[in-house]
């Protein structure tokens, strides 16, 4: 290869991994802003690697990515130098609520779409490979072929994890949140319902944000008398309303309680089987439960294995800041956690 073409291979590499990480950091906040569907970015270069537009699909019944991004060359008057489609997500094959965006692609001026992770949707798939014959034809790439681009692929394996987790496994991704004192024990001091720094109920709210369902238990609801609103961050413009699922086996939970959680804006549900938590979710369309609970309800998902990934905040010693750690169970279909983009001490 010519030192040239060598240079200018390089030169693509490094505009795609950027691209895709733009993509990814533009994605993550929408997590759980579009359930049932998943969080999608796209991202239109020209030639040169220059990125030209970023489309991001907001919510359920919006445009998704691709539309957006195309749209906003166009409106830009940027169209005709589009080259390159980077997507986070396999382009839809499917007329849902929006037509195909696999559609709109062939009829746009780009010329290569380069695809983060395969669609895991029976109904949608077939984007990709779809785009690659017939009139309109694209050079089409998957970074899961692609092994200079790992990373990249593994962090929108990360973001679709939720979404992956409800089609694959036919039940939500469920990730137990716990917070534990100098001591190891999770109980506060008298008088008190936290002991955790600011940082750390910042992540802990980012989190409330980006799932659309809350586990507690009676216990907690009956001690501590909890809102499970999102307070110490923005919560997602115009969101809709999240599940609040209260495990209560003897039907102890209080009616004023669960009036004022709905007048909060949650759908207040109750589930007495712990076995039953997964599929009740399901059903729902959740695609990324958290749970916020007592020890009791922890011991007994840790004990049954109904956890995917387990967030752990520790509070520090007098003088030093909280440590926030997180452990993902092995055997989960190649999915990886989307904890891997919430950190104490950042933003999303």
């Amino acid at each position: 290869m010519a030192v040239s073409d060598q240079a200018q291979n390089e030169e693509n590499t490094e505009a795609i991994r950027n691209g895709f990480r733009l993509a990814v950091q533009r994605a993550v906040p929408t997590l759980g802003a579009t359930s049932p569907n998943p969080s999608v970015a796209c991202v239109l270069l020209d030639k040169h690697g220059s990125v030209l537009t970023i489309g991001v699909h907001e919510a359920a019944g919006k445009p998704h990515a691709e539309v957006v991004a195309l749209e906003a060359a166009r409106q830009g008057n940027l169209l005709e130098h589009v080259h390159t489609a980077l997507v986070t997500l396999e382009p839809c094959a499917h007329h849902g609520r929006t037509p195909p965006c696999s559609e709109r692609l062939r009829q746009s001026p780009v010329k290569e779409v380069w695809i983060g992770v395969r669609d895991p949707n029976p109904v949608a798939t077939g984007g990709g490979e779809a785009l690659k014959h017939g009139e309109g034809a694209k050079h089409v790439f998957f970074l899961e072929d692609q092994p200079k681009y790992a990373a990249e692929a593994q962090q929108c394996r990360a973001l679709l994890t939720p979404f992956a987790s409800r089609i694959k496994r036919k039940r939500p991704w469920i990730t137990v949140k716990q917070a534990l004192n100098v001591s190891g024990k999770m109980e506060p001091p008298v008088g008190q319902r936290t002991f955790t720094s600011s940082a750390s109920l910042i992540l802990a709210h980012r989190l409330r944000r980006a799932v659309d369902a809350i586990v507690t238990g009676i216990g907690t609801v009956l001690s501590d008398d909890p809102s499970f609103t999102v307070r110490h961050v923005d919560d997602h413009a115009g969101y809709k309303p999240r599940f609040l699922v209260v495990m209560d086996r003897s039907q102890r939970l209080p009616e004023g309680w669960r009036q004022a959680r709905e007048e909060d804006g949650f759908i207040v549900e109750t589930c007495s089987d712990i076995q039953a938590l997964p599929h009740t979710l399901e059903q729902k369309g959740v695609n990324w439960a958290l749970v916020e609970g007592g020890p009791s309800l922890l011991r007994t998902l840790e004990h049954e294995a109904l956890w995917d990934d387990w967030l752990t905040i520790q509070q520090g010693h007098k003088g030093e800041a909280d440590t926030a750690t997180w452990k993902q169970r092995k055997h989960l279909d190649g999915m990886v956690s989307p904890l891997v983009f919430f950190q104490p001490d950042g933003e999303v």
